[in-house]
């Protein structure tokens, strides 16, 4: 077999600290290369926090913002080169004036491949990127970013598989948000957290219930298995402003099977090895190859009830199905 270990981490940032954050970063980073992973999967926006962005002004995030190439970044990225080990950390990117829910993934030959969340709804200033991010990886096999709400679309995955990745790197911040579904998720109220050494049971239910690991198991499985990929799944976990993220971290391998992952509702890293000879002859790669692409020129017309990806992610309005004949 072909190994290759890896790592995603959970864990709960400190609202507006990056230096106490970053310092997070560093400690649960030498733990999982002491643990022999090569590749440490850390949070969406984990540098910063996340969910209390949306309370802030513009003016203020555009202070909280760093480019790529800033203080935080850079201090990721000298920790890669001196653990010889990649790490992926979430951050608010400033660049050219506009402000990017981002991911950094450092390499530990000085490469910076940065993502910038494809459909970012957490503030109107937080502007959508517009390009996929696929990239070779020092070991031997392609990787691929989508950050959070990006892997619920499943053009986006379908489409970084096709680009070549073999390895998803998945940060988010999800599990007990307020899904106007109503078979979706739900809060978790956050006396769940905060009497979690009292009370265990009750938090371990909760983070593994419908608004939580059972959620995941609805779709994430399906991402991996479809495309032939593995999928790190890093996350944050507890108290996230108003809000409770359910952690979860874990790995999937590309037949959908959970390689790895941690029951633990707390601060936790997940290590496990992936054997890249299962990628060739995966049922998704399969069919990616059983394809027919002239049908479906339908996925890139408009139809004309897009919405941008706040309005999606917050309307009230349930979507209007209309049917249409057969071309």
């Amino acid at each position: 077999m072909t190994l290759f270990r890896a790592a995603v981490v959970q864990f709960e940032p400190t609202p507006d600290r990056p230096d106490l954050n970053l310092a997070t970063v560093e400690r649960l980073a030498r733990d999982a290369v002491a643990d022999g992973a090569r590749l440490v999967v850390l949070p969406e926006m984990c540098l910063l926090g996340y969910w209390h962005l949306r309370r802030q002004t513009a003016e203020r995030l555009h202070q909280l913002a760093e480019p790529a190439d800033g203080p935080s970044i850079s201090r990721v990225s000298a920790l890669a080169a001196e653990l010889d080990a990649g790490l992926g950390v979430g951050f608010l990117e400033l660049a050219d004036g506009k402000l990017f829910n981002a991911y950094a993934v450092c390499l530990p030959d000085g490469s910076v491949h940065v993502h910038r969340k494809l459909h970012a709804f957490e503030h109107e200033a937080i502007a959508s990127g517009s390009s996929y991010t696929v990239f070779a990886t020092l070991w031997g096999f392609t990787a691929g970013v989508l950050i959070c709400w990006d892997n619920n679309l499943v053009e986006n995955v379908r489409i970084t598989a096709l680009l070549g990745a073999t390895v998803l790197i998945a940060p988010h911040q999800t599990g007990g948000t307020n899904s106007r579904s109503p078979h979706g998720m739900k809060p978790i109220p956050l006396e769940v957290w905060a009497n979690r050494k009292q009370d265990p049971a009750a938090v371990e239910a909760a983070f593994n219930g419908p608004s939580g690991r059972g959620w995941l198991m609805r779709w994430l499985p399906a991402r991996a298995h479809d495309n032939g990929m593995f999928v790190l799944f890093s996350n944050g976990v507890g108290r996230d402003d108003d809000e409770l993220r359910t952690g979860n971290a874990m790995i999937l391998d590309p037949y959908g099977r959970i390689v790895a992952e941690t029951p633990v509702p707390d601060e936790a890293v997940v290590t496990g090895d992936l054997d890249l000879e299962l990628v060739p002859l995966a049922t998704g790669r399969r069919w990616l190859r059983g394809r027919r692409p002239e049908l479906y020129g339908l996925l890139t017309q408009v139809m004309g009830n897009e919405l941008d990806p706040r309005a999606a992610r917050f309307s009230t309005e349930p979507v209007a199905v209309s049917g249409t004949s057969a071309q």
